[in-house]
């Protein structure tokens, strides 16, 4: 082997110099890059930590706000079937009062005919019953009554359980307006 010359060796040094130096610089480069990679992965891993606990966090908030909202339908179901139950009796209740109203009105258009009825049996007992007759004699005046009132004696069949008190028998002198407005 051949000894190497001084120009060789200077350049061969120079070159390890520079490889060297090339070498000391990409180190100090990686561990810089290294040191930017670890501070980026600690980073990563703190906000993954703080995005996982905000995600607990909405996730816990979202199943109490679910359980609220369900105990508040619930209470919204209940509350929508009495008012279902309370619809139902006052449909009840309107149904019976409509009926007694109808049942008024009906007493209302025929009250003329029960006042003629009553006047015409006060006249029969104040007369007195005739010896032989008095049955025949009241029968007739009542028929004749009811002919002079436009009225079939069939329609008394239906009001045979209304009656007059001893007060309605003396309002039958007052005006004709009072009675449509007293019932």
């Amino acid at each position: 082997m051949s000894v190497p010359s001084p120009v060789q060796i200077k350049e061969a040094n120079a070159h390890l110099a520079a490889v060297h130096r090339r070498v000391s610089e990409l180190e100090r480069r990686l561990a810089a890059a290294e040191n930017t990679v670890r501070e980026q992965a600690e980073s990563l891993i703190r906000k993954d930590e703080q995005l996982r606990a905000a995600t607990q966090e909405i996730t816990e908030a979202k199943d109490r706000e679910i359980t609220f909202l369900h105990e508040k339908l619930c209470s919204s179901e209940e509350t929508i079937q009495k008012f279902q139950c309370i619809i139902k009796e006052k449909d009840g209740l309107i149904l019976q009062l409509r009926h007694r109203s109808q049942i008024l009105n009906n007493i209302c258009k025929s009250r003329p005919l029960l006042d003629s009825m009553l006047s015409y049996i006060a006249e029969a007992e104040r007369l007195g019953s005739v010896a032989g007759g008095g049955d025949t004699v009241m029968s007739m005046s009542i028929t004749d009554g009811l002919a002079h009132s436009n009225c079939s004696s069939n329609r008394l069949v239906n009001h045979k359980d209304f009656s007059l008190s001893e007060d309605d028998i003396d309002e039958q002198d007052l005006d004709e307006t009072m009675f449509g407005t007293t019932v």
